[in-house]
């Protein structure tokens, strides 16, 4: 294959050369936009903006725009876009991936799409690795925006801010351009609603917080609550950490289940004083159960409260019926058994015993309490997605990083992104040297060590890259007693180490960090603010050395530690040191690498260098990644199940929400398919005199009273002379008719608005809670379909076909539990919607992983899940002082920010 690729035009060379004729269009701009002045430039942007609304699309204004931004970076930053940095602006802008070498300036790249996709009027996110990122690049890049009359922010875990250089002295304005790559100037930025910053043309942030506000929409009780505008144009910087290595591990909003056990406790000891066929109905044949008034009545009198529906919403109404559920229809040593304080459920086909299953829904606590047993605790998840489906959502995708080629495969087939590797603006001069690999780690560590030593020695500065915390500062400890001084950066915490990593650069530095740690800020020779002669001295010196203390299992990340070097044709050398005591080695190494250890007899401080095993080992490397591509790919086959549905779900709200379904409409279908559900039940027996009509009234009694008229109506309906079909759909009509009666004479105490916003709140409350119960029925169905596999039957099948029969069963529920809730609430007038808040103790976690403390393969097996509780009662250091000073809080008393 490699030689027939010889012969083949180079597909990466046949995507450049399309873009380089738009690269010389932008060039021919230049002296005109130059000879422009500063207000000239600004008006530019309403100019273009009216020439996109009269139908001139953004490929026709990609060279006046990506020119315009060119002139005003270089007056606001000092910075001139390279062509190769236009190129890749066009690449990201065309929604490629673009490749792009460290040093060669990703963050003033992606101003040039940002830029040009805002002009529509739809918003642009660019993605940043972290907070710290986010906040510096916003005060850095927002220059330009601002300069062209276009709103920039930031989101992040600690806040929401918005760009401005209102009230900042010139002469702070004048000198912060030289520390602004690693330092955040945070009086250029003003606290506000998150809502407001969603409204900014550019908006900077981590995955993350995109992600959790996309779920917070999707839980909003009302349009206002709403933050995210439309998904349009996203750019994700270090595109491969955020799509491949965090894509197994899903961003989860859930609710520790505090009050569930006891509410469990409670209902347990209420349902058992109501009477059946009095306070609640049992429908054995549709496995249901049904209050009645007088039922609801002695509820609210046990709970010491006057309206179960309108106090308590629909929480304890859901308790409430899986305990009526778990009294009156699953019997002990029938349906479940109890063995060592545990509810084991009884397969009603085999009649045996399934431990480990729960019931879902709530039941299965319900059971647990009926029988005095401990219940299961558990946090229930509220919303949950992918980065894999998140960003799949946006109308356009691109992203950037220093490693993407070896991945190209992934991002084409999971995401249907190109990759476009750009060219550099000078040759890269940096030396990678062969790796060196020795018997034990100790020794590793020790020659480590000397290296070190002996390069500082000389002045040479190092990185050093490691996998582990616990291995960096085993490093430290070695290089202390060698009289080394050295700083260590693990990744905690972002923004002091951007200034740490931006001095890597400097003579003598000595710098150990986790991988991840510093990613995003550039090392300069010399130190960030470096004269000519202090950079050209570490130059003389070899540059950056950067030493990586063993392989990862993806080349990429290894790639990555090699490109912090060597930047923008500066000379460096990397090189890495291997062990067979490494993870990777000892796992995945095959066995004739260990015995050529073995056999050459050498000290053990003496490594081995031979070309063959560099080989194996980037062999094993490639296996790695084709595993863990397909577990990925694995993973979002099960995960596009849930997709579907969410999507569904989604909008569905969305619908009632913004009014695209009329309520009143929708409540009128949804009791005729109800009433419609439960006359077909009653009458599928073909002989038309076993047809069910006393069970098909009790049951829609529990809506409402339905007197002895109507059963003669519905007999006489059935002896008619008229076909099955006919009869089922007159009885419908009837029955729907009396409902309908009843339900108008119930709320016409209200007036259109409120009676609308009450449907709304019950309609929605209903997706909740279900929904939530729902992924929960999915999860474990996720778990349990794997075991199919035994039974030569496709795991990925099963859990399709389950899934969308559970799915349609929701959908039915959502409808049942809003006409019931409906049907049920006490009205009078003035009122208020029932009260049920999603986000009550909700937390927020990615059970993330990065490169920093563990290997890629097993990121979302072994990840603790960090979970991020919200505090909304904390005073940000940019929001106006609580005094009333008017001033800044930091600014003024800083200590209402602790």
């Amino acid at each position: 294959m490699q030689f027939l690729k010889r012969f083949l035009p180079d597909p990466n060379k046949q995507t450049l050369n399309k873009l380089y004729p738009l690269v010389n269009q932008i060039n021919d701009l230049e002296p005109t936009f130059q000879a422009k002045s500063n207000e000239d430039l600004r008006a530019y942007t309403s100019a273009l903006q009216e020439r996109f609304r009269n139908g001139e699309t953004l490929d026709d204004l990609l060279p006046e725009a990506f020119a315009l931004v060119r002139e005003t970076a270089q007056r606001t930053l000092g910075m001139r876009h390279f062509d190769v940095q236009l190129i890749g602006g066009i690449a990201l802008h065309k929604g490629y991936i673009g490749e792009m070498k460290t040093g060669e300036g990703k963050t003033l790249v992606a101003t040039l799409p940002a830029y040009l996709n805002a002009l529509s009027g739809n918003g642009v996110h660019i993605v940043t690795v972290n907070d710290y990122l986010a906040r510096r690049d916003t005060v850095w890049m927002g220059q330009i925006f601002y300069f062209l009359g276009l709103d920039v922010g930031a989101i992040t875990s600690e806040g929401a801010f918005l760009y401005t250089e209102e009230g900042v002295p010139e002469e702070q304005d004048a000198d912060r351009d030289s520390h602004a790559s690693y330092n955040v100037e945070d009086d250029y930025l003003t606290s506000v609603e998150r809502k407001a910053v969603y409204g900014a043309d550019v908006v900077y942030g981590t995955n993350n917080e995109f992600g959790f506000d996309y779920l917070r929409d999707n839980m909003a009780q009302s349009l206002e609550d709403m933050v995210q505008r439309e998904l349009n144009f996203c750019i994700i910087d270090e595109v491969d950490s955020v799509l491949i290595d965090e894509a197994r591990t899903p961003l989860i909003i859930s609710a520790p289940d505090a009050e569930s056990p006891q509410l469990y406790k409670t209902f347990a000891r209420i349902v058992p004083r109501l009477e059946q066929e009095t306070d609640y109905m049992v429908d054995e044949q549709m496995n249901g159960v049904s209050l009645t008034d007088t039922g609801i009545d002695k509820v609210e009198q046990a709970l010491g409260i006057d309206n179960l529906y309108q106090e308590k919403g629909v929480v304890y109404v859901h308790h409430l019926e899986q305990a009526l559920k778990a009294q009156a229809l699953f019997k002990n040593e029938t349906d479940y058994v109890v063995r060592e304080g545990q509810v084991i459920i009884v397969d009603q086909f085999t009649g045996r015993l399934m431990p480990g299953r729960r019931f879902g829904e709530g039941l299965h606590q319900a059971l647990e309490a009926k029988e005095g047993l401990n219940i299961q605790q558990e946090s229930k998840t509220m919303a949950t997605i992918t980065f894999q489906n998140f960003f799949r959502m946006y109308n356009k995708l691109a992203g950037m990083t220093g490693t993407a080629l070896t991945s190209a495969e992934e991002f084409d087939k999971v995401y249907s992104l190109g990759v476009v590797s750009i060219p550099t603006h000078e040759p890269v001069r940096r030396q990678d040297l062969a790796d060196k690999i020795y018997k034990t780690e100790q020794a590793k560590f020790n020659a480590i060590a000397a290296d070190i030593s002996e390069r500082q020695e000389r002045g040479q500065p190092v990185l050093v890259g490691t996998v582990s915390i616990e291995k960096s500062e085993r490093l430290a400890d070695l290089l202390k007693r060698r009289g080394v001084r050295c700083d260590v950066l693990n990744a905690k915490h972002h923004e002091s180490e951007g200034a740490v990593i931006a001095n890597a650069g400097k003579k003598r530095a000595v710098t150990i960090a986790t991988n991840m740690a510093g990613r995003g800020v550039d090392i300069k020779l010399g130190g960030p603010e470096a004269t000519d002669e202090e950079k050209q001295e570490v130059m003389d010196l070899g540059g950056l050395h950067i030493l990586g203390t063993e392989r990862h299992e993806a080349r990429r990340i290894d790639n990555q530690l090699r490109g912090r070097s060597g930047r923008q044709g500066e000379p460096g050398s990397t090189q890495f040191y291997l062990s067979l005591d490494d993870d990777m080695m000892r796992v995945f190494a095959t066995d004739w690498i260990r015995s050529i250890m073995e056999r050459t007899n050498l000290p053990e401080e003496d490594p081995i260098e031979h070309p063959l095993i560099a080989k194996a080992v980037e062999h094993t490397q490639t296996k790695i990644e084709g595993y863990n591509f397909d577990a990925r790919k694995h993973l979002l086959e099960y995960d596009n199940v849930i997709n579907k549905q969410r999507e569904i779900i989604y909008e569905k709200r969305r619908h009632i929400l913004d009014g695209t379904t009329h309520i009143e409409d929708l409540t009128s279908s949804l009791l005729e398919e109800y009433v419609y559900r439960i006359v077909s039940f009653h009458t599928s027996l073909d002989t038309l005199q076993d047809w069910d009509i006393g069970q098909m009234i009790d049951d829609l009694s529990a809506l409402s009273p339905l007197d002895n008229d109507v059963r003669q109506e519905l007999e006489n309906i059935r002896d008619k002379e008229t076909d099955i079909a006919s009869k089922k759909t007159e009885m419908s009509q009837v029955l729907t008719s009396r409902l309908s009666q009843y339900y108008e004479a119930r709320f016409s105490s209200l007036d259109d608005e409120t009676r609308e916003e009450l449907q709304r709140k019950l309609y929605l409350q209903a997706i909740d809670i279900l929904w939530m119960e729902h992924l929960e029925v999915m999860d474990y169905l996720k778990t349990g379909v794997r075991l199919r596999g035994y039974a030569q039957k496709d795991p990925l099948v099963e859990y399709k076909n389950e899934g969308f029969r559970l799915f349609e069963n929701l959908l039915g529920s959502i409808s049942e539990k809003y006409i019931t809730n409906l049907f049920h609430v006490h009205v009078h007038a003035p009122m208020e919607a029932a009260s049920y808040n999603p986000y009550e103790n909700a937390q927020e976690h990615h059970a993330s992983s990065s490169a920093t403390t563990q290997s890629t393969s097993n990121q979302a097996e072994t990840a603790q899940e960090s979970q991020t509780q919200r505090v909304n009662d904390k005073v940000g250091r940019n929001d106006a002082c609580p005094c009333g000073s008017g001033k800044k809080t930091k600014k003024c008393h800083p200590e209402y920010t602790k």
